[in-house]
């Protein structure tokens, strides 16, 4: 390209260029990069202060940065020199780095942007999410602290994959820390059962400590899906190689651990038997459940994500938008067909919105079993739906008009007690009774609608005002 005709392409030629450089800039990584100081101390005031302070840095044509790495100072010479960025330039593998250099050198536009970028990397909904890793090195590069955005904007998106999705080795201590410390006993999105955080903490302690270590646990530790397959909790006992090194390496997040959480049965045949948690709080958790009679408290911290549809669980005629938010019925679905909720609901007490954004004839809110149901279908004709209906009627009842008929607008609140088996709902703010004929609901259930063209109805985690 000519020159003259683009001010941001002829400064691109200036960038780590030796030949029109008079300085050079040592990373962490020990890599060097070229730069003129002028235009580094026009565009930032750190760079003002370090380059022109009368010291040696004024006159030294070298200066060292130990803590930056030369991914992020690529960026921030790229951003000084141009003022852009472009959105591909920035990678799981520089993001962080990117940030810290960005803080480091007061550009908050530049900071702006890769949150920017992060965010629409989130929205994109990609099959590899990054966040783990992205965590794990800003917990080693970066202090953690709360009003840190792009710091939230992990934590809230860490919290949303279920830890056992995530392979050992993606999240690190430090980040598995942060990321419950943040969450515990807060009104926040999470996603994961508090024996499975147990579970991953201990496995990842293991590892940390020794790969015998690590194997026992994983055959000391099944999952909750492991388990119900088996329907039962009993392991089998294996000595556990340096169970007070791995009792060690879990110390630091213990303490954000809900072990209440946990069902008892759990506690007492699974974990205490590991000898990795202190008898205290084992004793401690005991006492509680016995004196507070904790049987309403969910197995899972902060607001579950299980109020999403899922997709491999859905009419073929439906479609799934909003991340999952939201469920239609195109012109071709003329007849009833049903989506249920991504997570199980078991064991505790759950309360979702299902708001209606488009009616159509006749529309369904409820429950399902998994077990035998049929997703080209409507859940109220079959033998593990149960719904209320936009007419106001819920199936399998005798009894007729449980509210008023509902349309387009209508707030529907579900309230599912696992413990007692029963269900009730709102509906606009009027809250019902407990369906009475539905006073046996089997013990694992999960959200779910029928539809047909027009409908479009949204699932939302209800918040109490």
């Amino acid at each position: 390209m000519t020159r003259g005709y683009s001010l941001e392409q002829d400064l691109k030629l200036l960038i780590n260029n030796p030949k029109y450089s008079d300085l050079e800039i040592l990373c962490e990584d020990e890599k060097k990069l070229h730069a003129c100081r002028a235009i580094l101390a026009a565009r930032s005031e750190v760079f003002e202060r370090i380059l022109y302070n009368g010291m040696k840095e004024s006159y030294e044509n070298q200066i060292s940065f130990p803590k930056i790495n030369s991914a992020g100072m690529e960026i921030v010479l790229e951003y000084t020199y141009t003022g852009s960025i472009k959105e591909e330039f920035l990678t799981k593998d520089n993001i962080i780095e990117s940030f810290y250099a960005a803080e480091y050198f007061q550009l908050p536009d530049l900071q702006d942007f890769i949150m920017k970028v992060f965010k629409n990397t989130l929205k994109k909904n990609l099959t590899e999410n990054y966040s783990p890793e992205l965590l794990s090195k800003f917990a080693e590069k970066m202090p953690l602290i709360e009003d840190n955005i792009l710091l939230n904007l992990l934590v809230e998106a860490v919290a949303i994959i279920p830890l056992n999705t995530i392979e050992f080795g993606r999240l690190s201590i430090a980040g598995l820390k942060y990321l419950l410390s943040c969450t515990y006993e807060k009104e926040m999105t999470f996603s994961t059962p508090e024996y499975e955080v147990f579970r991953y903490c201990a496995i990842l302690a293991a590892k940390r400590v020794s790969n015998d270590a690590y194997t026992t646990l994983l055959k000391r530790l099944p999952t909750l899906e492991q388990m119900q397959m088996d329907n039962s909790v009993q392991v089998k006992n294996k000595i556990i190689t340096d169970h007070q090194n791995v009792a060690k390496e879990l110390e630091h997040l213990v303490e954000f651990i809900d072990f209440k959480r946990i069902e008892g049965q759990i506690l007492t045949d699974v974990i205490d038997p590991l000898e990795i948690i202190p008898s205290k709080i084992i004793l401690n958790v005991y006492r509680d459940i016995v004196r507070l009679n904790n049987s309403n408290l969910n197995y899972i911290r902060g607001i579950p994500t299980m109020y999403v549809w899922d997709e491999k669980a859905c009419g073929s005629n439906l479609i799934i938008e909003d991340n999952g938010k939201v469920v239609q019925a195109p012109n071709k679905c003329n007849s009833q067909q049903s989506v249920r909720g991504k997570m199980a609901l078991n064991k505790g007490i759950f309360e979702w919105d299902v708001i209606v954004e488009k009616s159509c004839n006749y529309i369904w809110v409820g429950i399902c079993s998994s077990e035998n149901f049929n997703y080209k279908s409507w859940a109220g004709g079959q033998s593990t739906g149960w719904v209320l209906g936009s007419n106001g009627e819920c199936c399998k009842i005798i009894s007729r008009n449980y509210c008023p008929p509902f349309g387009d607008g209508t707030k529907i609140t579900i309230h599912l007690d696992t413990n007692k088996r029963t269900c009730a709902f709102t509906v606009n703010g009027t809250k019902y009774p407990e369906v009475s004929g539905w006073n046996n609901l089997p013990s694992k259930l999960y959200p779910v609608v029928s539809l047909r063209f027009p409908g479009r109805l949204r699932i939302q985690t209800h918040k109490k005002i």
